[in-house]
């Protein structure tokens, strides 16, 4: 009997820090501000997202989605700001009391920033200064032997304090580390050394099995698990998934499909097929960790073309547009094994490096957030309010059993962390490489399919 391995869900290498991190640019270099998309009212939710509202925000469901949409307005105004004032921006945030806040270098863009009614903070760095040095520790970083590269999990600008944030495993390759002096501004901080993956049985209706091969191979040895994330539409009409680029077994083959089947744990070889992965990327020059299912009629039919993110019990969340991360913000994820956990975004960029099975280092780029995820949530959705944020990467919760755990266990590391891909990166590099095929003109479904 084969058993069911879920390899791909512990992605260990995104044992992310709490640091909070510079506002950006958008990833994929689409600079034009979109209007905020409109949310759902708070009483239209699913009950067990308000619970894990209240459970892990201590927020009411009104307050989650007018801080989301605070966010949003903060994210379009910074970035407005730090187009105009390159020299002067030095971040954005929303703070523990709900307030946004906008850093700036000098006192004549603090007033600008406050005569738009937002609070301010003066910070000796500016943000492009930092980006230049996470450039240049990122650079030194990939200059290492393999086995002082792995013992780093991510890097993350604190803008809060101005400098980079490194974060180095409790191991003893970690302790060797001899950091560049030329780079200013470096804190490290020691996180628990990474395991292996976790073996976990599929459950809910957002999980997926897949296999580089077919499910009746007698050589094949284990399945991947991972999550379905948002469901999407493309401008030929595709019923379309995004999930994890990781999570497609034959990712970085010269044939990347691979099918994907809703899990028969009683009879797992004749597991009915969903789809099949269409395209995956991890790293790369945009940094995304992303793939594209292509639904079948079967996954049409059952629903899954519908804008709909699900969570414990079958409920289920609509999504209502798209977001952009930033420091602060509120965010809930679904995931098929720790289904609906909250958190704020707590750095709107990290790097961390991955290595695929051959040995290739890949860098990933995303954002972090205090939600817990587990092992098996690799590709689900991350959502602010009832916005589409982006995907599942990694987590440094993914060998813990359950979250209870994974919260005492990782509170000395400064608590749960999950790697997460920004969904308007990822449509804007699908839709640059589908070269007008398929995947071309993609957007995250918003309206329910009629047909």
């Amino acid at each position: 009997m084969r058993k069911l391995v879920a390899r791909r869900a512990a992605v260990k290498a995104a044992c992310l820090t709490a640091a909070a991190t510079v506002l950006l640019a958008p990833l994929s270099g689409t600079a034009t501000a979109e209007p905020a998309p409109p949310q759902l009212a708070a009483d239209t939710l699913p009950a067990e997202l308000v619970q894990a509202i209240a459970r892990d925000l201590k927020m009411t469901p009104t307050e989650y989605l007018d801080r989301a949409a605070r966010a949003q307005q903060l994210r379009d105004y910074a970035r407005d700001f730090r187009s105009e004032r390159p020299d002067s921006y030095a971040g954005a945030w929303i703070g523990a009391d709900g307030k946004a806040v906008v850093a700036v270098t000098s006192p004549d863009a603090a007033r600008i920033a406050a005569a738009d009614g937002y609070q301010t903070r003066l910070a000796p760095v500016s943000a492009d200064s930092l980006e230049s040095s996470l450039m240049q520790l990122n650079q030194w970083i990939t200059s290492l032997p393999r086995e002082l590269s792995e013992a780093i999990n991510s890097v993350a600008v604190d803008f809060l304090n101005s400098q980079l944030v490194i974060s180095v495993a409790n191991t003893p390759a970690g302790h060797v580390l001899n950091l560049p002096t030329l780079i200013a501004n470096v804190k490290v901080i020691l996180s628990p050394g990474g395991g292996g993956p976790v073996e976990r049985r599929p459950m809910g209706g957002d999980t997926y099995i897949s296999a580089p091969t077919s499910l009746h191979d007698a050589s094949l040895r284990n399945v991947d698990v991972c999550s379905f994330g948002f469901n999407s539409v493309d401008s030929a009409g595709n019923a379309l998934n995004i999930s994890a680029g990781h999570c497609d077994p034959n990712l970085g083959k010269a044939n990347q499909q691979a099918g994907v089947y809703l899990p028969n744990v009683k009879d797992l070889p004749n597991s009915p097929e969903l789809g099949t992965f269409v395209n995956a990327k991890l790293g790369g020059q945009n940094a995304l960790d992303y793939s594209v299912i292509k639904l079948n009629d079967r996954a049409v039919r059952a629903g899954m073309d519908q804008p709909t993110v699900r969570g414990a019990n079958g409920t289920t969340l609509s999504i209502t547009g798209t977001a952009d991360p930033i420091t602060g913000a509120p965010v809930c994820k679904s995931g098929q094994s720790s289904t609906f956990t909250c958190g704020f975004v707590v750095a709107d960029r990290v790097e961390t490096q991955l290595y695929t099975a051959e040995g290739e280092s890949k860098t990933i780029r995303g954002f972090a957030s205090s939600a817990c995820t587990l092992g098996g949530d690799s590709g689900g959705a991350i959502v602010s309010g009832t916005l589409a944020l982006g995907i599942t990467s990694g987590s440094n919760a993914a060998d813990a059993p359950d979250c209870n755990e994974a919260n005492v266990a990782l509170a000395p590391y400064g608590g749960t962390a999950t790697l997460g891909i920004p969904i308007r990166a990822i449509l804007a590099d699908i839709d640059e490489s589908a070269g007008g095929g398929l995947g071309s003109g993609i957007q995250v479904r918003t309206r329910p399919n009629a047909g």
